[in-house]
């Protein structure tokens, strides 16, 4: 009978068209484990990203009761136990069936943790094909003495959209990461906290829009799961053409945050180049649909160039085109973190504070990013191609997996 449930358990989570029909035929008894085996060593299933529901669907298929998907649920999400072994309060008999027919539980390792003076985080999570892919953990305690712990998390091995300033696009790009792989970047930042994240904002590396799918599905995850706010989560982009009326559809109450960081089309080309596949004109519409359609207002991410985009001119002028598409729009100004091999320059702090100053008296509000981590390899990327430029050898792994690094002034 055991044989029978792993059996159907893989039937309903991806079997092959002809080992399905075996299931379901008369036949069925000459289907061996062992040949059950085999075809769940073709792809392994993830525990992580499952919901509470297909958890419980998921015990009820391998013949347990429903309340042992809550328990798998109870590993997963609130203990964030990182192997099926672990599970010890399920009975040895299921994790030995759960791990026969392929399932895991979709957790990396750890590759390499950076930590800055001011006690941001930066880490390097080891995929299965050994790819890396960077995250950030910013602790924040405010003014009433709360306290927030951000996620940066990435979307994709890379970027295919080589933004000038940004270090991602020097690295090359290798593919989208599935939605589990952005999940666990959450709980690796909690993991070394050992706190539970507030925020999560979507501004790692990767174009989260050209990576949609495993992007909201980790969103679900994180919201319903994880139980982080919608609210406290940002989705940014650099502007692909048709995908913020997609995301507009969803209904989402987290925060669109457009990378602009120019005021005209000539300038945003020259910063951007993939802008030149989607006019500003364009964008703004598109920004202006999505908040009618949400009624959340779009976030302005302006990257700082020192000489290039920075001057009060380029304010007013940026002032001038969020007037021309609405009201209320929000500029988040980030001066720029030096990368090496780009010849762009950090603004001094007087043309940053004459650049708020010119937006806010054309009555737009900016704020300045606080920067943080700049002793540990901050910008975007910059960790990820100090290690790889390529997949890493399976020796140098086992040699330098989880290494420390501690940055401090």
């Amino acid at each position: 009978m055991r044989q029978v449930f792993m059996a159907m358990g893989l039937l309903q989570y991806g079997c092959s068209v002809p080992l399905a029909r075996a299931l379901r035929s008369r036949t069925f008894t000459n289907v061996t484990v062992n040949s059950l085996k085999k075809a769940s060593q073709m792809e392994s299933r993830l525990l992580l990203g499952l919901s509470e529901e297909q958890l419980q669907q998921l015990a009820l298929d391998f013949g347990q009761k429903s309340f042992r998907g809550k328990q798998l649920y109870h590993f997963l999400y609130k203990r964030k136990v990182k192997e099926i072994e672990e599970f010890s309060q399920l009975p040895l008999a299921f994790r030995n069936d759960l791990q026969e027919a392929g399932w895991r539980v979709g957790r990396s390792p750890i590759h390499k943790v950076v930590t800055a003076a001011d006690g941001t985080i930066k880490l390097l999570i080891k995929l299965e094909d050994n790819r890396l892919v960077e995250t950030v953990g910013i602790p924040v305690e405010d003014n009433d003495g709360s306290f927030r712990l951000t996620a940066c998390v990435s979307s994709q091995v890379g970027c295919p959209l080589r933004c000038s300033f940004c270090a991602t696009g020097k690295g090359g790009f290798s593919r989208n990461l599935k939605s589990h792989e952005i999940v666990e970047q959450v709980l690796a930042i909690e993991e070394l906290f050992k706190q539970r994240v507030t925020n999560v904002v979507f501004m790692g590396m990767g174009e989260p829009m050209l990576n949609m799918k495993e992007v909201l599905e980790a969103h679900r995850c994180l919201n319903k799961d994880i139980l982080i706010g919608q609210r406290m989560i940002t989705i940014s982009t650099v502007g692909v053409p048709n995908t913020i009326k997609k995301l507009a559809s969803y209904k989402l109450q987290s925060t669109l945050a457009l990378s602009l960081h120019a005021p005209n089309q000539n300038l945003r080309e020259k910063i951007v180049p993939s802008a030149k596949s989607y006019p500003l004109n364009a964008i703004m519409k598109d920004c202006r649909d999505y908040f009618l359609e949400t009624r959340r207002r779009v976030s302005f991410e302006y990257t700082l160039l020192a000489g290039v985009n920075d001057s009060v001119r380029h304010a007013f002028e940026l002032a001038e085109l969020l007037h021309e598409w609405g009201r209320g729009y929000h500029v988040n100004l980030i001066p720029f973190n030096p990368i090496d091999g780009v010849e762009y320059k950090r603004p001094s702090k007087k043309s940053i504070l004459a650049f708020v100053s010119a937006l806010e008296s054309r009555k737009v509000t900016a704020s300045i990013r606080q920067t943080r981590g700049l002793d540990a390899s901050a910008a975007c990327g910059q960790l990820r191609n100090e290690f790889q430029k390529s997949p890493l050898l399976t020796e140098s792994i086992n040699q330098e997996s989880h290494s420390v690094v501690a940055l401090a002034s």
